[in-house]
């Protein structure tokens, strides 16, 4: 089992400009790399965030991520640091985008990428529509990645809904799951912290969740209060409603002590589904 490191979160308020928001994201990730992170991690749409779908589709970066992925990992090159771009809009081959977390080695390369499979396509409680699917890809695989300090699922945002999702990363070996996001302030004030506390408890891993805060351009709220929680449940760090860095202390050894008290993961039992009528 790897030493225990610690990881830094950086909750931001973006809006639509890439290079405000990329100089916020180079500021922060000196601080907390001088404070000691080793690793570095972003919410969703982190570079780039709007209420309009089609100013999102407007200025997506390239297929390859450019120019704003490069920056990225000449950051994490730049401080010896691991780093979740938490998720980075990207041209496909067809008109809608892809909503995608890249994570970065601290030699600058991208070991994994993550599009997020599962689409905000709701009505809110003041009756606000949003349909991600209008402008947006979905995914169609899961995905875990090897880090130093043991492996990694990747998911984004309303993939938190989906607790099979998770159930597959930590069936596939995930210690920790990523959990990117820019979660609505009407439906974070009530889901965010109990969704999140569920899905650590259900698979018994860290669950590290670097949120999005404040107000956006295109009337877009964003909850804040970026969580990393431990496999038992408990909240090791929190955010509130500003930007801010949150800083944790992670001991990888946690997550085989708790799966070995109650060894859930082991109990999964494959079931008939209930007949109709």
């Amino acid at each position: 089992m790897s030493a225990p490191f610690r990881l830094a979160c950086l909750q931001l308020n973006s809006g639509n400009d890439l290079q405000a928001n990329l100089a916020a994201v180079r500021l922060m990730t000196c601080e907390a790399a001088g404070n000691g992170a080793q690793f570095v991690l972003t919410p969703e749409y982190a570079l780039m965030m709007d209420g309009s779908g089609r100013v999102m589709r407007e200025r997506a970066l390239g297929v390859d991520g450019a120019p704003a992925l490069g920056a990225l990992q000449s950051l994490a090159r730049e401080h010896g640091v691991w780093f979740l771009a938490g998720s980075l809009t990207v041209r496909t081959d067809e008109e809608r985008i892809a909503n995608r977390s890249f994570l970065i080695s601290a030699d600058g390369h991208v070991v994994a990428t993550y599009d997020k499979i599962h689409m905000f396509d709701v009505t809110l409680p003041d009756g606000k529509v949003i349909r991600e699917s209008s402008a947006y890809r979905s995914g169609d695989r899961a995905m875990v990645a090897e880090t130093p300090w043991g492996r990694l699922g990747m998911t984004v945002c309303y993939d938190l809904r989906f607790p099979g999702l998770f159930r597959t990363l930590a069936q596939a070996g995930a210690q920790f799951i990523t959990v990117p996001s820019s979660f609505q302030r009407q439906t974070g004030k009530v889901h965010w912290h109990t969704l999140l506390k569920a899905r650590a408890i259900e698979n018994e891993c860290f669950i590290i969740a670097p949120a999005m805060c404040g107000d956006h351009s295109g009337n877009r709220q964003s909850y804040g209060h970026t969580l990393v929680i431990d496999p038992w449940g408990e909240i090791l760090a929190e955010g509130g409603e500003a930007p801010e860095i949150v800083y944790a202390d992670i001991d990888p050894a946690r997550v085989e002590k708790v799966r070995g008290m109650i060894p859930s993961l082991e109990h999964d039992r494959e079931f008939q589904p209930p007949r109709a009528g």
